[in-house]
C-alpha cells in the first residue's frame, strides 16, 4: 500500500535545511504532499511577511524532485488537512516534540493511524538567519 506523507512550511528564502527536510520526508513515504504557508497565515501567525511571495514559494517547492504534490496551507488545522489529503505520516520539526499541542495532535492522529515523524532542523542555516543578514545589508545602504 502506498504511504502518503505530509509536511508544511513557509519555505521562505529556500535553503539546504528545507531541501534536507523534504529529502528525508520522501525517504519515509511513497508520495509526499507539501503544504506551503500562505502570506496571510504567515503574517497572522508570525507577524512576518515572507520575502518571497506565496506563488513563487509554491513554484519553488513544486520544482523539487522529492515533492509529489504542493497545496496551500491556509490554516494550522491538521485534522482538516488530513480530511482533505488522507496522509499516513506527518513530518514536523523536532522543536515541537513533547509540547502539549503536539502530544494532543499525536493522540488525535493515532485514531487515524497517522504516524508523526519529528526531524531535526539544520542548525547552521535558517530563513531567520538569512533574513537577518539581508536586513543588515539593507541597513548599510
Amino acid at each position: 500500500m502506498k504511504k502518503i506523507g505530509y509536511t508544511t512550511g513557509v519555505f521562505d528564502l529556500f535553503h539546504i535545511g528545507h531541501l534536507n527536510i523534504l529529502k528525508r520526508a520522501k525517504l519515509e513515504c511513497d508520495y509526499l504532499i507539501v503544504g506551503v504557508t500562505t502570506d496571510e497565515l504567515s503574517m497572522s501567525a508570525k507577524n512576518k511577511e515572507p520575502v518571497i511571495p506565496f506563488q513563487e514559494r509554491m513554484e519553488i517547492v513544486e520544482a523539487i524532485k522529492f515533492v509529489d504534490e504542493v497545496v496551500p496551507q491556509v490554516n494550522y488545522d491538521k485534522e482538516e488537512a488530513w480530511n482533505n489529503l488522507k496522509f499516513d505520516k506527518m513530518f514536523v520539526g523536532d522543536d515541537w516534540k513533547g509540547t502539549e499541542k503536539w502530544k494532543k495532535i499525536e493522540a488525535d492522529f493515532a485514531k487515524f493511524n497517522v504516524e508523526i515523524c519529528y526531524f531535526s532542523y539544520t542548525s547552521h542555516t535558517s530563513s531567520t538567519k538569512l533574513r537577518n543578514v539581508l536586513d543588515k545589508i539593507e541597513q548599510k545602504k
